[in-house]
């Protein structure tokens, strides 16, 4: 959702480098793979980190209107 600090990408870049080979991960982001060097500020770091993460995986792309936005009802209507 928003950018984070450079110590907080090369800690989640070392969290996945450490278990990338050895466990499963689920990422669900609202950022496309090109837009993760704006998010981490640091490309060479992104690449990386994609690297690993997309490394033997299933990418599952969905598009759409979104659920939530569907079925939620505003503060501002009035209520019954």
């Amino acid at each position: 959702l928003f950018p984070v600090e450079k110590s907080q990408a090369v800690s989640l870049f070392n969290f996945i480098n450490l278990l990338y080979e050895k466990t499963c991960f689920i990422i669900t982001t609202n950022k496309m793979a090109t837009e993760w060097a704006k998010m981490l500020d640091d490309e060479v770091l992104a690449t990386a980190l994609l690297d690993r993460l997309l490394y033997r995986c299933d990418v599952i792309s969905m598009s759409g209107k979104s659920y939530r936005m569907k079925n939620r009802k505003t503060f501002f209507e009035p209520q019954n």
